[in-house]
């Protein structure tokens, strides 16, 4: 063998040889199916051989595989008994980015806190993904929630990830504003408008690239860089002094003198994910992951609407 296997690409092979589906091992593992089926080619490539036969009815494992397969469960297991003895199954509180008070983020995590009371839960407030996601990766937080697919490759590429609601996206507007009269806000309507999307935020410049895929071709202008504005009261403040219209979700908090009004024709969604550390083993990421699925599927948090709008780069990812 050339190389030695990374643990990721021994887990999806383990998976796969476990549920002989690739759709249930991605389930399983709570990564994309696309994202897998790399894994498993990776492996391949790094073994030399063929480790499963594919047909469009049945995947079953090659003499290759079934050989593979008892090395590859002996080394996992000594992966989860080093982290286990480092506290890194759950033994340690899990610090949590629930990115804002209401947010998806925030239910999420009171449901996990009800469903797992023995978990020490450390919540955090960071204004953006982008930002959360920098320090997943060095190890000064374990989750957080938002937009996957606006991170770039070289930080997502170590990161886990999975989606756990579709928001629909709003505009906020001064009460005052002609179209605050609306229940919902055509998206042709707001051609000729200046809309702020965090734009000059390091921290949110998930958010900033979907509003520029939104706007792109619709007369919609995204306003000028702005520094990083620091919590709620200040955000208000800023706002309003600039009478500035803000992109926005349903979630999004409420700004006194302002209305939340959601778009329309088509329906922008705006994709929520989990997202965290690539081998992190916690029992309340566990918690959270199981937490997020139940909640979605009581409210219908990944139903999409017939008239619905993504960028492309979520289509991508999300498939």
């Amino acid at each position: 063998m050339p190389s030695e296997p990374a643990p990721r690409l021994l887990r999806a092979f383990v998976a796969v040889a476990e549920e002989l589906h690739f759709t249930r091992a991605a389930s399983r593992l709570y990564v994309a199916q696309q994202a897998l089926s790399r894994d498993v080619r990776s492996l391949e490539r790094e073994v030399g051989a063929v480790l499963f036969v594919r047909s469009t009815r049945a995947v079953a494992l090659t003499p290759e595989g079934e050989r593979l397969l008892p090395y590859a469960r002996r080394v996992l297991a000594a992966y989860d008994e080093l982290s286990r003895a480092f506290g890194g199954a759950g033994d340690r509180p899990l610090a949590v980015d629930a990115a804002a008070p209401g947010s998806t983020g925030q239910r999420v995590l009171d449901a996990a806190r009800e469903a797992a009371p023995s978990v020490e839960f450390v919540a955090r407030y960071y204004s953006g993904l982008a930002g959360a996601a920098a320090d997943i990766l060095a190890g000064r937080l374990d989750l957080s929630f938002g937009r996957a697919a606006g991170l770039p490759r070289t930080l997502l590429s170590g990161l886990g990830h999975r989606l756990v609601r579709y928001e629909p996206v709003a505009v906020l507007l001064p009460a005052e504003h002609p179209l605050a009269a609306h229940e919902r806000v055509p998206l042709a309507e707001l051609a000729g408008e200046t809309l702020y999307a965090g734009a000059g935020n390091p921290d949110t410049t998930e958010w900033t690239a979907y509003a520029r895929s939104l706007f792109a071709g619709r007369g919609v202008q995204l306003a000028e860089p702005f520094p990083k504005i620091e919590g709620e009261r200040e955000f208000a403040r800023v706002v309003r002094g600039r009478r500035w219209c803000v992109l926005a979700t349903s979630v999004f908090i409420g700004v006194e003198g302002m209305v939340l009004r959601p778009l329309t024709d088509p329906v922008p969604l705006a994709p929520v994910s989990v997202v965290w550390r690539r081998g992190l083993r916690h029992t309340g990421l566990d918690a959270v992951l199981d937490t997020a699925l139940r909640l979605g599927e009581a409210d219908g948090w990944l139903t999409r609407p017939r008239d619905s709008w993504l960028p492309p780069e979520d289509t991508a990812l999300l498939g």
